[in-house]
């Protein structure tokens, strides 16, 4: 087999580049910044550091039901953009506005009223009551804060989501960049009662984070609407929320399995981070300081795998169906070479990263451990990323939702469920366990791939012109 299949020359590397490296600049700078946040909190306390990290787990869930909701109209309006039809972006930008608000609406209700429940739900395992009690406190705290930011964050995703379709990425990053460093500069301030200002520990966290996204939202909208002439799907956008019903029996059909995928998915991983920290809140902190440092390696292989679903969709919207598939070996093969180069430099500085946490021995050995756990799969995962991309390119919704939420919720948490439950296995090895059964997902998302079941243009010319208008 001829290497030069995975390898594409310097133009190709270049158009890659041109999406990802904004995309990783953002993450890769919203996760340093987080990471720097998860310390600073964690210098208050064991506890306050853990009931953040539980309130964000349940955050996440959230934010992934929210890209969920956007990825469906996402798919048509890459393949829109492909095919230079404005108005197709524009209808699928006021779907995602209309959905996303829903969405925004059901989750501020449930983290309203729910939030104490769905944090104690984390605070089940081996632990002192009064750690536990100081845990959902602060929890709680940062919660009622953190509830505000739903709004920008939610605007700023349906803006953001179809600027990157339409190849517009620089924007976003910048917006991601300013947002981040006011971040940490009112972290700084708020947390600890810097220039003048209370000591608000995790409160100060939150607001910080709440004026931050304000900032982020408030630089996409006025940049996007200022500069109608490179984003035109924005002209008149607001002048009716008419969205052909074609269009949305579309969206609603390709899109329903995908968004029920990422909520489901979501959900899924706080279950089972709900199964590791029944060994303990120990556990919780340890995971915690994991899942941040593999969130700060694993941009690349995320901003490539993302750049895969752009490119991929755009080629395949303009029907040059060889040229996908070539293209998507080559993507791949790339986004895994990140995944291994990046995986084992995480696993190399392992035990760096929880030495600037204020919390026992104890728990910086055993994120450590996972960490280095997490380094050595980062290939896989990488794979799984890409491969879950080019089958949503094509539209291969429910195609993607079982390969990736229902995976998740038959195999990995019942795995884990049963390692905490029936044996005397601690963490580590069952850390390891739920980590080593992605391969079968990986095995999967290689046969589905190869086997080219996602080569499909899914709004072909004929489709397109009846969409219009």
């Amino acid at each position: 087999m001829s290497l030069r299949k995975f390898i594409g020359d310097r133009k190709f590397y270049k158009n890659v580049f041109l999406i990802a490296v904004p995309i990783m600049i953002q993450n890769g700078i919203t996760n340093f910044v987080a990471l720097l946040d998860n310390i600073m909190v964690g210098q208050i306390g064991t506890e306050q550091m853990s009931g953040t990290a539980i309130v964000n787990q349940l955050l996440f869930v959230f934010n992934l039901c929210v890209f969920g909701v956007l990825s469906g109209p996402g798919i048509f309006g890459a393949q829109f953009f492909g095919q230079r039809n404005t108005e197709g972006v524009r209808h699928t930008f006021r779907f995602k506005f209309i959905i996303t608000a829903i969405v925004l609406a059901v989750g501020s209700l449930l983290l309203s009223f729910g939030g104490e429940k769905l944090i104690s739900l984390y605070l089940t395992g081996n632990g002192d009551d009064g750690n536990k009690a100081l845990t959902l406190q602060s929890g709680l705290d940062y919660l009622s804060v953190m509830i505000i930011g739903l709004i920008p964050f939610a605007v700023t995703q349906v803006y953001t989501s179809t600027l990157r379709e339409t190849n517009q990425t620089i924007l976003p990053m910048i917006a991601g960049m300013c947002a981040v460093l006011a971040n940490l500069f009112l972290d700084w301030v708020l947390i600890f009662g810097k220039l003048g200002a209370p000591a608000l520990g995790v409160k100060g966290a939150a607001i910080a984070t709440v004026i931050a996204r304000f900032i982020e939202c408030a630089v996409v909208l006025v940049w996007t609407h200022v500069n109608s002439e490179k984003n035109e799907f924005i002209k008149g956008v607001y002048r009716g929320f008419k969205i052909p019903a074609e269009l949305i029996k579309k969206i609603i059909i390709g899109g329903l399995p995908l968004a029920v995928n990422e909520c489901l998915w979501s959900a899924g991983m706080a279950a089972l981070n709900q199964c590791y920290s029944r060994c303990g809140l120990s556990v919780v902190a340890a995971t915690n300081i994991s899942s941040t440092i593999f969130n700060l390696f694993g941009v690349v292989f995320i901003a490539l795998g993302s750049s895969v679903g752009i490119i991929v969709g755009q080629i395949l919207g303009a029907g040059d169906m060889k040229r996908a598939k070539e293209t998507d070996t080559k993507l791949i093969a790339f986004t895994v070479m990140a995944g291994i180069v990046t995986g084992s430099l995480m696993a190399a500085l392992s035990g760096v990263f929880p030495a600037f946490y204020n919390t026992t021995d104890e728990v910086r050995s055993l994120a450590a451990k996972l960490i280095t756990i997490s380094g050595m799969f980062m290939p896989l995962s990488a794979f799984m990323h890409s491969a879950y991309f080019t089958l949503r390119a094509g539209g291969r919704t429910f195609v993607t939702f079982l390969f990736d939420s229902v995976y998740v919720c038959v195999i990995t948490i019942p795995t884990a469920l049963a390692l905490v439950t029936f044996t005397d296995l601690d963490i580590v090895p069952i850390y390891f366990i739920c980590q080593a059964v992605d391969i079968i997902k990986v095995t999967i998302g290689f046969i589905l791939v190869k086997k080219g079941v996602w080569l499909k243009n899914i709004v072909n010319e004929d489709q397109a012109s009846d969409l219009k208008g």
